[in-house]
């Protein structure tokens, strides 16, 4: 039996006229970043947005940011989410109570956040999907070669939502191949790539940078994915701080426990924006990235990037970030060391990183995506009154 949404209290959204949407996203993963940069921008174009959070509830803080969407309607269903869920019948229960309640908000447009969705329930109104990861590109990644069984029915969902999809979209070129390789699909799905305000635009001030040099990190330290081992080997071979901030334990049940990195925990993005206004040199080791938010925002506040050398990194850093094979440990360490030893390399490296953020805004984000909202609305019955 489904659980009810709870509506967040709230005064009642400003609607569009013609034109609601209605967004999945969960508060784990930098999905939640995304549906709230997007529906900020979105609210400017007068397109009133339902969010509906799956997954654990969102923090205080996360309430907090989404009080500046005016338009926004927020419902926290409690449904489970893809790739944490136990079993199928989960993943079925939260599509079709996405679907319910899509009708309920009057939706001209759905936004599935997680394409396994469109697999499994009737949807009346049109559907994009945008895919930001999925467990078969990450095993093809992390493992290789046959998924394991408890991944095979996950991935045949995918598989089958984004073929039902009317529309797919991917954060990169690298990962829209990767997914469409992955689960032989037709085309691969269209690139739109993920974009952020910048922390002025957040409201964050940028205080002077710090004299002297150290490292930093931050994602979800628990995901494998992210390499948070190589990192706490680096740390242990460096003579410079080395601080990571982000979860070490996930919903998942996995857990990281650093030896040698200085953890600082889940920050505020106020107190991540206030580290990295340090222009510290950014690492990320990860070995699998569909696009990597934590990267960009480093990159809009001038930080000095080392990256893994793997498809997405390249795609977007490329020119301007130094790159190895994402288990060189000794090859990080020798990098931050060397950059951090010299204040021109630091200084150019952030430069060219800043100037290459400047392309990945949330402006440029949305726009790509309202392009991707039209061209399944005009192939579908017209919506009057639609602000593009």
């Amino acid at each position: 039996m489904t659980s009810p949404l709870r509506p967040v209290a709230r005064p009642a959204p400003a609607r569009s006229a013609g034109f609601n949407l209605f967004m999945t996203v969960d508060a784990v993963s930098g999905i939640w970043q995304y549906g709230l940069d997007l529906a900020m921008e979105l609210d400017r174009h007068g397109i009133g947005v339902t969010l509906a959070v799956l997954g654990p509830e969102p923090s205080q803080e996360q309430l907090r940011a989404t009080r500046a969407i005016r338009g926004l309607d927020l419902r926290v269903p409690g449904a489970a989410l893809e790739w944490s869920a136990l079993a199928r019948n989960e993943i079925e229960m939260a599509a079709w109570m996405v679907a319910r309640e899509a009708e309920r908000a009057q939706a001209d447009l759905i936004h599935l956040n997680s394409p396994a969705l469109a697999a499994l329930a009737p949807f009346r109104a049109p559907v994009v999907a945008a895919t930001h990861g999925c467990v078969a590109t990450w095993w093809m990644a992390m493992r290789g070669g046959r998924l394991p069984p408890d991944l095979v029915w996950r991935a045949a969902l995918t598989a089958e939502g984004c073929r039902r999809a009317d529309l797919l979209l991917a954060p990169t070129r690298a990962f829209a191949e990767a997914t469409a390789a992955t689960y032989g699909l037709s085309a691969p799905p269209r690139v739109v790539p993920n974009g952020r305000r910048s922390a002025a635009a957040r409201g964050h001030r940028s205080p002077a940078g710090s004299a002297s040099p150290f490292a930093f990190a931050a994602g979800r330290l628990w995901d494998e994915a992210k390499n948070a081992r190589i990192l706490d080997g680096v740390a242990g071979r460096i003579d410079l701080p080395f601080l990571a901030a982000g979860p070490l334990k996930g919903p998942n049940a996995a857990e990281f426990g650093p030896r040698h990195l200085r953890a600082l925990g889940v920050l505020s993005e106020q107190d991540v924006t206030r580290w990295l206004s340090g222009a510290p040199i950014y690492v990320s080791a990860a070995r699998y990235e569909p696009f990597g938010l934590g990267v960009l925002e480093a990159a809009e506040a001038g930080c000095a990037l080392v990256l893994s050398d793997i498809p997405t990194h390249r795609e977007l850093w490329d020119e301007a970030a130094i790159f190895l094979p994402p288990d060189d440990e000794a090859g990080f360490a020798c990098a931050i060391e060397t950059v951090a030893a010299d204040p021109a390399i630091r200084a150019r490296l952030g430069a060219e990183a800043q100037a290459r953020a400047a392309a990945y805004t949330a402006e440029a984000m949305a726009e790509g995506v309202l392009g991707a909202y039209r061209s399944v609305l005009e192939r579908s019955e017209p919506c009057a009154g639609v602000a593009w």
